[in-house]
């Protein structure tokens, strides 16, 4: 039997339906299963349902497999994916969608026929132009701040009405209302409510409490 898979634009529906959702996607890079278990755990209390949990780490597959078994109401997506191989790794782990920091072309090709939804990372016109012409609509802009910012998804909204952003990099809780503001904006990525020494020092309080001041930043830039 042939299994059929959806096409790259109803993935892509589904990459901007999650993102919208999540509203903020916390960037999480840990180095034990204790880490990603208890991050997560306080994320969720929150109120913060989907991550994007970095291959920053030699642990980071195990705990994806670990953290959709046992807590299934999270969203994760893999960040960091930069090889080939990586893009089938995570599928075959349970990875809801994948996430790249920039996409070269290969990978590009390669990531339009993935059976999951993608957000591929890109920092200029050039780059998303070439992204839309594979049928990516919903893209990381990365680094955010590095690459203009606020000006510079000012600057796509007009020429790419169709591109739909999560700007990630130099985001916090201080700009991240203003970045949700933007009608091209589907979701910001940010670390700063899974600040590392917390996480190093089991302060899960800490994250949750990060977490839930950027869920109440959501409400409010959507109203």
């Amino acid at each position: 039997m042939t299994t059929t898979h959806p096409t790259i634009a109803e993935r892509q529906n589904q990459a901007e339906q999650l993102l919208r959702a999540a509203g903020i996607l916390p960037v999480v890079t840990i180095h034990t299963l204790e880490q990603a278990r208890q991050t997560c755990a306080a994320l969720l209390r929150g109120g913060l349902p989907a991550i994007e949990l970095t291959l920053r780490t030699p642990v980071a597959m195990d705990a994806l497999r670990m953290l959709k078994q046992e807590l299934p109401d999270i969203r994760i997506g893999m960040g960091t994916v930069v090889a080939p191989k990586q893009v089938d790794e995570c599928v075959e782990a349970g990875a809801d969608f994948l996430v790249t920091p920039g996409t070269s072309p290969s990978m590009a090709k390669l990531l339009a026929q993935a059976p999951v939804p993608v957000v591929p990372g890109g920092a200029t016109p050039t780059e998303f132009l070439s992204l839309m012409e594979l049928g990516f609509r919903t893209c990381k802009l990365f680094p955010a701040n590095a690459a203009g910012g606020m000006n510079m998804l000012k600057g796509l909204a007009a020429p790419l009405p169709d591109l739909k952003l999560c700007p990630t990099g130099g985001i916090n809780a201080d700009n991240a209302g203003e970045f949700l503001a933007q009608p091209n904006v589907v979701c910001i990525g940010g670390s700063w409510m899974v600040n590392l020494k917390w996480i190093e020092a089991g302060e899960w309080d800490k994250v949750e409490a990060a977490s839930a001041q950027a869920a109440e930043i959501v409400r409010k830039a959507r109203g």
